[in-house]
C-alpha cells in the first residue's frame, strides 16, 4: 500500500506506535489477500450492513435544480444509517483476526462511534468511543444509541472539543493500550497505513456506482459529488472512478457565512502536519491548528486525507466549500421533494450538485453520495423553515 500520494501521507507519530502501525500494515496485506477474510466480509456487508446500496433517480429535486439528472447513492440506507459501516465491519474483522481484544475510536457526528459500536457488540469486542463534547452536545441521539448498544462514550473536554480533539485522545488511549486494543480510525486520515485501509474498504461505493450507473442509464455519470471532512465517503466514491471520464467534485464545510476558514481544508488551508499525516491543514502563521466552524458534526475538522491533497494538487477532483445555510436549504429540498432525510454532511454535497445540475443539460447524469440520514440532525435543523 502507498506509504505517501506525491508528497501528502506519511507517518508522523511518537515511537510507541511504529509497531502497532507495522502491524496493521502487514495484517491488512495479508488479509485483503485471504480469500476467506474477503468472504467474510462481503457476508457481513451483505447480511449485516444491508449491502449493495441502491442508485436512485431524484426526479422532483432535478426538476427543482433543471438541467442534468441527479441520482443519489443510497449509502444512508445501511445499517446504522451512515457509509461509516463499510469500513468499521472490515477493521472489526482485522482487529479479530489481529487478536485484538478492545477497540477505540473516534467521532464527530457520532456515526462512526454508532458503526464502531454496532460492529463491537457483533464480534464481542470491548469498545469505547471518544466523542468532543460539543459534538455530544448537537448529536445526542447517537450517544444514546451507542451506549444502548454497550459502548462507553468518553466526552473530550480539551480543545475545541470536536473531532481533532476526540482523535488526539484516541491516539492518547492507543499509545497506553496499544497491545490489547485496536484504534478503529474512522476516516481515510491518520499515519500510514490508515488512510489507504479506509480507501479501500470504502471503495465499494464507488465500484458500486459504476456497475449501477451503466444498469441504470446505460453509462457512466458525467460527475460524481461527495462531501468531503476527512473524506472517507468521498475517497470511496472517487477512488474506482479515478481512471474514467467523470468529472470529481469534492464539497467540503465554508461553516457560518462570515467564518475566515470554516472547515474547508482544501480550499482555505495549506500542506502541513495533523494527526500523523502530511496534508492540507487549517493553521495559522505559526503553525497552529485554528478552530473550525461548521453546523456538520462530521465535517468540523480541521484537515483532510492525504490522498485528497494530492487530488486536489494534481487537479483530478475539483473542490469547492458550501455553507451552512445552503446545506440547510438543500436538506430541506430534499426532505420536500423526495421524502429523505439527509444528514447534514451529505447535504453540502447535495448543494453543490443542484449548483452544478443547473448549468448542464438534460441528458447528463450527477451521482451525489448521500453518505448518512439526518435523524441524528433534527434538533440542528430546527423547525419549519421553507
Amino acid at each position: 500500500m502507498p506509504r505517501r500520494y506525491g508528497p501528502f501521507g506519511g507517518a508522523f507519530v511518537p515511537e510507541t506506535l511504529v509497531p502497532a502501525l507495522e502491524e496493521l500494515d502487514d495484517a491488512w496485506r495479508r488479509a485483503r489477500r485471504d480469500p476467506e477474510f474477503r468472504s467474510e466480509l462481503r457476508r457481513l456487508s451483505r447480511t449485516y450492513a444491508g449491502r449493495p446500496t441502491p442508485l436512485y433517480f431524484a426526479r422532483r429535486l432535478t426538476r427543482r435544480a433543471g438541467g442534468a439528472e441527479i441520482w443519489l447513492k443510497r449509502e444512508d440506507l445501511l445499517h446504522g444509517g451512515a457509509h461509516k459501516i463499510n469500513n468499521a465491519l472490515g477493521q472489526g474483522l482485522l482487529a479479530r483476526r489481529m487478536g485484538k481484544r478492545r477497540l477505540i475510536a473516534e467521532t464527530g457526528a457520532g456515526q462512526h462511534g454508532v458503526a464502531t459500536a454496532m460492529v463491537g457488540a457483533a464480534l464481542g469486542f470491548e469498545t469505547e468511543v471518544y466523542m468532543g463534547e460539543r459534538d455530544i452536545e448537537r448529536q445526542r441521539p447517537n450517544v444514546r444509541r451507542m451506549e444502548l448498544l454497550g459502548t462507553h462514550v468518553v466526552a473530550v473536554r480539551t480543545g475545541s472539543r470536536t473531532l481533532k480533539d476526540a482523535i488526539n485522545a484516541a491516539l492518547r488511549d492507543w499509545i497506553t493500550n496499544v497491545r490489547t486494543t485496536h484504534y478503529l480510525l474512522g476516516s481515510a486520515v491518520g499515519p500510514h497505513p490508515y488512510p489507504t485501509l479506509v480507501r479501500e474498504l470504502q471503495s465499494v461505493i464507488g465500484e458500486e456506482i459504476r456497475r449501477q450507473s451503466l444498469h441504470a442509464f446505460g453509462r457512466l455519470p458525467s460527475m460524481a459529488v461527495a462531501c468531503v471532512g476527512g473524506g472517507s465517503n468521498a475517497i470511496g466514491t472517487f477512488h474506482p472512478l479515478l481512471s474514467t471520464p467523470v468529472e470529481l467534485l469534492g464539497v467540503e464545510a465554508a461553516g457560518p457565512r462570515g467564518h475566515p476558514v470554516g472547515a474547508a481544508s482544501l480550499t482555505r488551508g495549506r500542506p502541513g502536519i495533523l494527526h500523523g499525516s502530511y496534508s492540507y491543514v487549517l493553521e495559522d502563521g505559526e503553525g497552529q491548528i485554528l478552530d473550525t466552524a461548521s453546523i456538520s458534526a462530521g465535517l468540523d475538522y480541521a484537515g483532510v486525507g492525504p490522498e485528497h491533497a494530492w487530488l486536489k494538487t494534481t487537479g483530478r477532483v475539483r473542490y469547492v466549500a458550501v455553507h451552512d445555510g445552503e446545506a440547510l436549504a438543500a436538506f430541506r429540498w430534499l426532505a420536500r421533494d423526495e421524502g429523505i432525510l439527509p444528514a447534514l454532511e451529505p447535504a453540502h454535497a447535495l448543494y453543490a450538485a443542484m449548483r452544478e445540475a443547473r448549468r448542464r443539460r438534460p441528458n447528463e447524469r450527477i451521482v451525489v453520495t448521500l453518505s448518512g440520514r439526518g435523524d441524528k440532525d433534527l434538533e440542528q435543523v430546527g423547525g419549519d423553515r421553507r
